[in-house]
């Protein structure tokens, strides 16, 4: 496997890992610059030598894995017989530069509605890197034409069209991935705050609208959800940065993006290492779990969407 599919097996599976690197060699050594090595939890993939350089590059490749903000650094090698370490002598001659390059699990958000604003937002988040899930269940929304403007996204671009419960995205989504909701019914709104609540391991979520309309939400989400006020505060409305007041939907994509922005960047400095998740088993068409009472009465009251 090239290092390249290593590493994109690395992102795919949201596991951190080092891309180590022969920076620089002088005399002899065991490989040219450039050579190259993908070190991940439990493997590995490419070779930078063998020997006493590799094993203690791999040693503190997976050190950096540990850590919660790890930065590149530079590892000197000299390979002759008065160097020794606890994987022994290598005594070409010569010296080796490796450079560690910490390949860290990207943030994920999911955009639940990519009307106006969303495609907006959609616009500006595929510039981050990042994994980038749009969900709705408007067709209309998610075709290739109007996604076009996502064509040279930096981020990794996931597209969800999800015609009858929006909300079972939640279960597959990746553990702390930011959840924005902004569909064009609040009945599905609703439906996905209440799901959101109930879904384990998910980062920030929030939603888009008014205070009133957040007032009959939390009435709901208490009475007919059963969540209490600790539970329900976990959802953030207004979303944005609170001094960009404008209502233009490039104008609220930039607050709810740099307002996500800044989030990302507390994450970054709380982070922990990131567990390696299971693989999530994709239920059978006539497995697909059965909402919950607030689920089944926000989906009554949803109007087929236009073209839908």
């Amino acid at each position: 496997m090239s290092w390249v599919a290593a590493v994109a097996r690395l992102r795919a599976r949201r596991e951190p890992g080092v891309l180590v690197t022969v920076a620089a060699v002088r005399g002899h050594a065991p490989r040219r610059a450039g050579a190259k090595l993908v070190v991940g939890r439990t493997g590995t993939w490419g070779s930078i030598g063998g020997g006493n350089i590799e094993a203690v590059a791999i040693d503190r490749a997976r050190e950096l894995s540990g850590a919660a903000d790890p930065e590149p650094e530079l590892m000197e090698f000299a390979l002759n017989d008065k160097v020794t370490s606890r994987h022994g002598v290598q005594c070409c001659g010569g010296a080796v530069t490796v450079l560690l390059e910490p390949l860290p699990v990207v943030q994920a958000v999911a955009v639940f509605g990519v009307g106006h604003v969303g495609l907006e937002l959609a616009r500006i988040l595929a510039r981050q890197d990042l994994d980038l899930h749009l969900v709705d269940s408007r067709a209309d929304m998610l075709t290739g034409e109007r996604l076009g403007v996502l064509g040279d996204a930096v981020a990794q671009v996931h597209v969800h069209h999800t015609p009858l419960l929006p909300e079972t995205v939640l279960g597959e989504l990746p553990p702390g991935t930011h959840v924005l909701i902004m569909t064009h019914d609040h009945a599905e709104d609703a439906a996905l705050c209440d799901a959101a609540l109930r879904t384990d391991g998910l980062g920030s979520i929030g939603l888009i609208g008014s205070s009133a309309k957040w007032a009959r939400f939390r009435q709901r989400l208490a009475a007919e959800g059963g969540h209490d006020a600790g539970t329900i505060d976990r959802i953030t409305t207004p979303i944005g940065l609170t001094e960009i007041t404008g209502k233009e939907p490039a104008t609220i994509a930039v607050s709810v993006a740099a307002d996500l922005l800044r989030t990302f960047e507390q994450d970054r400095h709380w982070a922990v290492p990131v567990p390696v998740p299971a693989p999530v088993p994709v239920p059978a068409p006539d497995s697909v779990p059965v909402p919950d009472t607030m689920a089944e009465v926000a989906l009554s009251a949803r109007r087929p969407a236009p073209g839908a």
